[in-house]
Parts: structure tokens; sequence; C-alpha cells
């Protein structure tokens, strides 16, 4: 990623916060076996500033959208103690397998590791962190249904392993759902908006991720009408190669 295309994912700044659209398919820092990431491009989001941004909070490897840095250390303790508090309220869009029977609801399904050797892999499991996802049905397509999700907790892989418990996995999955690893389609699921209340007697400030590519297919399918006033920034083929 060169840093113009980096800048040019930016949807949110000011003093303290940065807000950019994540692309799908790169990893938001160094894993165990290392690799290129997403933040070894945050040099190009100083502004001015004598050190690169850093990230606020994480977002999968396969999943798009808003995604929260922080530009000093003062501005990450406080969006951090935010974070941490529940105070900043998520919302996803995911094109799902299967339609659920009613239109809303609650998921309070405990998570757990899988397994110590499958990294990061969860599972539903009653001795586990407790994790609640509201859902609502936005459109359905025949077997395509478009969810919008607010997770009310942050654990690892909660809004993948709660869509495949209710048995409607998130299109796409290759880990809980029912995709072959490595092509297509990629994970249909995207940070949609973040709204956080970051200033004292100031309105939270709402950020919003356009759509991406790879999934307006099922989307429009499902009743979507579109970003109207943003181009898409990258093909399907695109996020492919970086896999």
């Amino acid at each position: 990623m060169t840093p113009e295309e980096m800048v040019s994912r930016l949807l949110y700044r000011d003093a303290l916060m940065l807000v950019i659209d994540k692309p799908p398919g790169f990893a938001v820092h160094r894993g165990p076996k290392d690799g290129k990431s997403l933040e070894d491009h945050f040099d190009a989001l100083r502004f001015g500033l004598p050190r690169a941004p850093a990230l606020a909070h994480r977002l999968d490897r396969d999943t798009s959208g808003c995604l929260v840095l922080g530009r000093h250390r003062k501005a990450l303790a406080q969006l951090g103690k935010l974070f941490k508090s529940g105070a900043v309220e998520k919302t996803y869009w995911a094109v799902v397998e299967g339609s659920p029977d009613v239109d809303e609801g609650v998921i309070e399904l405990p998570l757990g590791r899988l397994d110590a050797t499958r990294g990061w892999w969860m599972q539903h499991h009653p001795t586990g962190q407790p994790a609640v996802t509201k859902w609502k049905v936005t459109g359905r397509a025949g077997p395509l249904t478009w969810l919008t999700l607010e997770p009310m907790t942050g654990r690892t892989h909660q809004l993948r392993v709660h869509c495949a418990e209710m048995g409607w996995p998130i299109v796409g999955d290759a880990v809980y759902g029912n995709a072959p690893r490595g092509g297509r389609p990629i994970l249909h699921l995207h940070a949609r908006e973040i709204v956080v209340p970051l200033y004292k007697n100031r309105t939270p400030i709402r950020v919003s991720a356009p759509a991406p590519s790879h999934m307006r297919a099922g989307l429009t399918a499902c009743g979507w009408k579109g970003d109207q006033t943003i181009l898409p920034r990258e093909t399907e083929d695109d996020v492919l190669r970086r896999q």
C-alpha cells in the first residue's frame, strides 16, 4: 500500500483520533509469524506529528471497515478506557447464509478458546467469557440475509461464532462457516459505523465506512441502495491478491 492509498482511506481526523477504512485481507498488526500488516503503513498518517498513530482496537484480517487509531500516547490511553468500558458503539454489517425466523434478537453465548494449538479460533463454551450480540434483519434475498450486528461485548471472533452457532454463518467465513480457505467468497463482515464519545460536553463522533466492493452484490440483492457518494477503492481480485 502506498502512502497515498493509506491517506485515501482516512474517514475522520482530529487532534486525538483517526478513523480509517480498513481493507479486507490485511492483518492490522504483525502476528507471531511476522509478515506484512496494516500498521506498517501508519507512518503516512502522522500529519506533522513526530510519531505514527497506533491501534486503539482490533479488527480481524478479513473484516473491513472502521478502524480507530490514537494519534499519541495520551489519546491512546483515553481511547483504550472508552473501548474497555463499552462506551464505544460499534455497528457491523454482515451477509449470512440462511434466514432467521424472526427479524431481531439478542445472542448470549459465552465464548472460549477452541484449542490452544489453533491460535485465536473460538467456540461457544458454557464456562467461557460472556458474549452478547444484538442483531436485526436489514434485508433478505432467498438463501441470503443482510444483518446489522451490534456487539455488546468485544470477544475475539464474537460475531462470526455467534452467527455460525445460530445457524446462519457469515458468507466467506472459512473458519466458522462453509467457505473454502484462501479463495472466494471473501468474508462478508464489515465494521459499518463507530460512535466514540471522545470529548466531554460534545456530541459523540460518528463515523461510517462505505460498503466494500466484495459485499455489494449480496447487499444489493438484499435491498441495499448503495453508498451514493463514495466510489469503490478496489476490486475483489485486489483483496484476493493480498491473501
